[in-house]
């Protein structure tokens, strides 16, 4: 009984999450502006953020190729992880979704075909006062760093 109560108390609580959005696709203003809802992260294996981000989570994000600051946030609205997809299936499912994603071609092409998708659905996006977080943690375009608390890596704090 006390495992059960525990595994609920876990999954009531919210995690913080740092996001990096790809400039050249301009992710950030499309979510601004409310013609993007969704985001994707793909891989051939079951990689972050797969099954690390649930709704009501908060994502903070930044511009990997900007300043190091986080400028907007987003509150998590829906999840869906794929298990092992197909070339026809990965293509089918982003196609499904590109309203929402918004995905310019270049995009596109990199995420279609990957064997495992995660698609976020964000919610209620408004622009922050900038954090400044270490951009040393980040080694991609599409890197996502789990914090818990974004207090944790803000160094407007130090």
């Amino acid at each position: 009984m006390i495992s059960s109560l525990i595994s609920i108390n876990l999954k009531l609580q919210t995690m913080d999450h740092v996001v990096c959005l790809d400039s050249d696709a301009k992710e950030l203003e499309n979510l601004m502006n409310g013609s993007k809802s969704m985001i994707i992260r793909g891989s051939d294996k079951r990689d972050f953020p797969y099954s690390s981000v649930n709704a009501g989570d908060i994502l903070y994000f930044m511009s990997c190729i900007g300043d190091g600051e986080v400028k907007a946030r987003g509150i998590v609205s829906s999840v869906y992880t794929s298990e092992r997809l197909s070339l026809e299936a990965s293509f089918e499912t982003i196609i499904r979704n590109q309203d929402k994603l918004q995905l310019p071609d270049q995009q596109f092409e990199r995420m279609a075909g990957k064997k495992f998708l995660a698609l976020i659905g964000i919610e209620e996006t408004e622009v922050i006062e900038p954090i400044r977080i270490d951009i040393k943690r980040f080694t991609s375009p599409d890197d996502w760093l789990q914090v818990g608390n974004i207090d944790l890596v803000s160094m407007n704090n130090s």
